[in-house]
């Protein structure tokens, strides 16, 4: 039986990926050696960085002025880099979801952090219109997506201070006009590459303005300087990067994946609103893209383990949704075809005609 991949994260990789990934493994760039035992001076490995680099630059269209570099960790490793860099007298966050919260609790450890504007009264259901970005920020932190509650920011806002935004579980899914941003960030375990590897894409004139001393490996310049290549890099999950995004130019780009994307999520939202089984759990207009959630609706919310255990016996793999939410959430990242989002509305419509 074909299995759909609709993990949040980790999630589904490209196959193109898997496969050269599988390949490197064998035998990386014709050296007689593994990627998993390659030494990343080598001439060949410092072709991968150089090249995960430039297609970055390519793919997001990046202007002059940013840096492009890759650490070991995941992104909440950043909550606490971003302050340690930037945060100086006050920072201010849109707090949207699990991850905001923590990202915001973070900074507090640093300096004072203020919530501008916050959708937690309705359980992370809506994104927050109408605030005002206090001009007296250094920084002004996002998160664009919401993995866990299923809302994103589908626009590149104007922000009066330096915008900061985790892009973990949406980069690549849309063109963004980077110019607008100071420091986008995210973990590569949902859209680029096995967990294990952050990217950072930053504004180099922002650096080096706090007071603070930096650890060494807490320094954005540290890993700008040394070409993310100061300490020993998650190696085989930077190949796997580069070959996600050979496969998303292959595929059209960035204008092209959000065309895919937009048709994905919406034959998902339409067959949830259809289905008098199910129903949406977030503000229509808010909906996210990537992780759409849904629960059954009243009158069937006893069927909920039976559609979950019927859905499974169908192939779906991963749509068990979060505690905080409750019900179903599938994930539709860059790599899940639209053929596993036409599976998973065959598997509701036929739900739906057996109740």
């Amino acid at each position: 039986m074909k299995k759909h991949n609709f993990n949040p994260g980790p999630s589904i990789l490209p196959q193109y990926t898997i496969d050269k990934t599988i390949e490197a493994i064998r035998d990386f760039a014709g050296t007689g050696l593994s990627i998993l035992e390659v030494s990343h001076r080598s001439k060949e490995f410092e072709a991968v960085v150089n090249d995960l680099v430039a297609n970055f630059k390519e793919l997001l269209n990046i202007p002059e002025g940013y840096a492009v570099f890759f650490v070991g960790g995941g992104a909440s490793t950043q909550f606490f880099h971003i302050p340690y860099n930037l945060l100086e007298t006050k920072a201010g966050y849109l707090v949207t979801g699990e991850w905001a919260t923590r990202a915001y609790k973070e900074a507090k450890n640093f300096g004072e952090a203020v919530v501008v504007a916050s959708s937690e009264d309705k359980n992370f259901t809506y994104i927050p219109k109408g605030y005002t970005i206090p001009a007296d920020l250094d920084y002004f932190h996002i998160t664009t997506n919401n993995t866990i509650f299923g809302t994103e920011i589908l626009v590149d806002i104007d922000s009066p201070v330096p915008l900061v935004a985790d892009m973990s579980s949406d980069i690549f899914s849309r063109p963004i006009d980077v110019s607008k941003y100071a420091l986008i960030y995210g973990g590569a375990q949902k859209n680029l590459a096995p967990a294990g590897l952050t990217f950072v894409i930053v504004r180099e004139d922002i650096l080096g303005k706090v007071t603070r001393k930096l650890p060494t490996m807490v320094d954005y310049r540290t890993h700008i300087k040394n070409n993310s290549l100061f300490n020993t890099p998650p190696c085989v999950i930077m190949y796997s990067a580069l070959m996600t995004c050979q496969w998303l130019k292959q595929m059209g780009g960035v204008a092209e994946m959000e065309k895919v994307n937009k048709a994905k999520a919406d034959m998902l939202y339409a067959e949830i609103d259809r289905n008098k089984c199910f129903v949406g759990t977030v503000a229509k207009e808010d909906r996210s893209r990537m992780n759409v959630c849904f629960v059954m609706a009243d009158g069937y919310k006893e069927l909920e383990e039976e559609f979950a255990k019927f859905a499974s016996s169908k192939g779906m793999v991963g749509i068990k949704g979060h505690r905080s939410v409750g019900g179903f959430r599938a994930s539709l990242y860059n790599a899940l075809p639209l053929e596993s989002v036409k599976a998973l509305v065959e598997c509701m419509q036929e739900f739906e005609q057996a109740h």
